[in-house]
């Protein structure tokens, strides 16, 4: 027998035949802490069966669909399931693109008017005039990721039977089936799996469903449309705005951007809603949810699809949603009669394959050399912008320029990734060793890359010369 097997047969021999005091107080401990953990399971399987019951029971008594669409307007929908479900909450089963259309009517849109007021062009609850918001999203089970594609409305394409017009127009003459086939044609022949419409009086009573949103207000808004009973008053700071005063943030068009830089402040305002949805306060505003759901929404979304793309939502990280808006610009100087955003095919080609695997485009870094990067300062301290451009020149990006100042104090810089491009963004963030990475279009419209500067940036300087990395 060798000397090993003798070891171990000694050591046998010597162990007693009933556990000490504390073996035995170990293995309780054991069977206590596998008891939690069998137990922690159990309830969130039950409780995630229960969230799914309670979704389907509270919306099968209301469809969610409003529109009839013809079997040639179905078709234009992806048919195939975009989920399964076992005993746990719906999951999504492959990466779905939606085509999310917000609707702002009035009554001359209708050709109406109200007796009592002939001069008030009133807000109506309706889902079948101009589109006012158009999204893509992209919800990829793969990557984790979250994608958005902003598509302003006044972007020019082909609307079939229509011609060449603004996009808004497809809801208004065909309803989501056009529309769906519209954007489709303009990005890259995309396959749309569903469509969800809600008018923007529905985004009004979702906000105050949710308990409201916080939002820094980059500057004072003032603005009165008597026709339009509208009155914004809005005043600069971070402030939880409820439903009316969320409508007044995204209505708001009088800046340097006009209807573009209403996209970015859809974008803040969609970032805001999202961190609130995800907040463990919110469980108890599901009952007001789902009403504003049931009463306002148009979708060709099944209740347990849904279930499957909020699951999906609520499980992913800020770093992982990403916000774009279509590469474009302003057709001449904006004073003729009818304005259009331009798309540029070229940049949609390579978006459309980085972001929504649709196509062929090499995804590669631009070369420092021939990045835009744009500063906005919102530090208030003097020479910080000046000093992170001479840092940035030093390190191999000679196209840096300072924009105007970013209202909203921040604690940690922002590198937003302007056209979409998360791996320059990255690039420049290892340039720079601090700050976190941003894929959204809330910065300067004309840059590849643009850096909110924030306080990480005065600490950095405090500890090294400030044009060194």
């Amino acid at each position: 027998m060798s000397a090993r097997k003798v070891q171990d047969q000694n050591r046998r021999q010597k162990q007693p035949l009933y556990p000490t005091a504390r073996q035995a107080q170990r293995q309780r401990r054991q069977k206590r802490r596998w008891a939690l953990i069998w137990l922690g399971l159990t309830a969130v399987a039950m409780l995630s069966a229960s969230a799914g019951a309670l979704l389907a029971f509270s919306l099968s008594s209301t469809p969610l669909r409003r529109a009839n669409l013809t079997p040639e307007e179905a078709a234009i929908f992806e048919d195939d399931a975009i989920s399964t479900q076992n005993l746990k909450l719906p999951a999504l089963t492959r990466p779905v693109h939606i085509l999310v259309i917000g609707t702002k009517v009035t009554i001359s849109d209708l050709n109406e008017k109200p007796a009592y007021d002939p001069g008030y062009d009133a807000l109506v609850n309706s889902l079948d005039g101009l589109a006012d918001t158009l999204l893509l999203i992209r919800f990829d089970p793969a990557t984790d990721r979250l994608t958005m594609l902003s598509i302003p409305r006044d972007t020019q394409t082909l609307v079939s039977g229509y011609g060449v017009t603004k996009i808004n127009a497809a809801n208004y003459h065909g309803g989501p089936a056009l529309t769906a086939k519209a954007v489709s044609r303009l990005l890259e022949g995309v396959q749309i799996d569903r469509y969800v419409r809600v008018n923007v009086q529905a985004i009004e009573k979702l906000i105050d469903a949710i308990g409201g949103v916080e939002v820094y207000v980059p500057r004072d808004m003032k603005y009165t449309d008597h026709s339009q009973h509208l009155y914004i008053d809005l005043k600069e700071g971070q402030q939880v705005l409820d439903g009316d005063k969320a409508l007044q943030f995204l209505r708001f068009r009088k800046d340097q951007y006009g209807d573009i830089g209403r996209v970015q402040r859809q974008q803040i305002l969609l970032r805001a809603m999202v961190e609130q949805a995800l907040k463990p306060s919110t469980l108890v505003r599901i009952p007001k949810i789902l009403k504003v759901i049931q009463e306002n929404l148009d979708t060709n979304l099944t209740v347990e699809e849904l279930a499957a793309l909020a699951g999906f939502a609520a499980q992913t990280e800020r770093s992982q949603v990403e916000m774009m808006l279509l590469p474009g610009e302003f057709n001449g100087t904006g004073k003729q009669d009818i304005s259009y955003w331009i798309p540029h095919p070229r940049s949609i080609e390579s978006m459309m394959a980085q972001h929504f695997d649709q196509g062929y485009s090499e995804v590669e870094s631009k070369l420092p050399a021939y990045t835009s990067i744009a500063i906005q300062d919102s530090t208030e301290a003097p020479f910080a912008a000046d000093d992170l451009k001479l840092a940035l020149q030093e390190a191999g990006y000679p196209n840096v320029y300072i924009e105007r100042d970013w209202s909203e104090p921040l604690d940690t810089t922002r590198i937003v990734a302007q056209q979409g491009d998360r791996i320059t963004a990255e690039n420049v963030q290892i340039a720079l060793g601090f700050g976190e990475v941003r894929v959204e279009s809330t910065g300067v419209l004309s840059s590849d890359i643009t850096i909110k500067l924030g306080r990480d940036w005065l600490e950095r300087q405090d500890t090294m010369n400030p044009t060194a990395f």
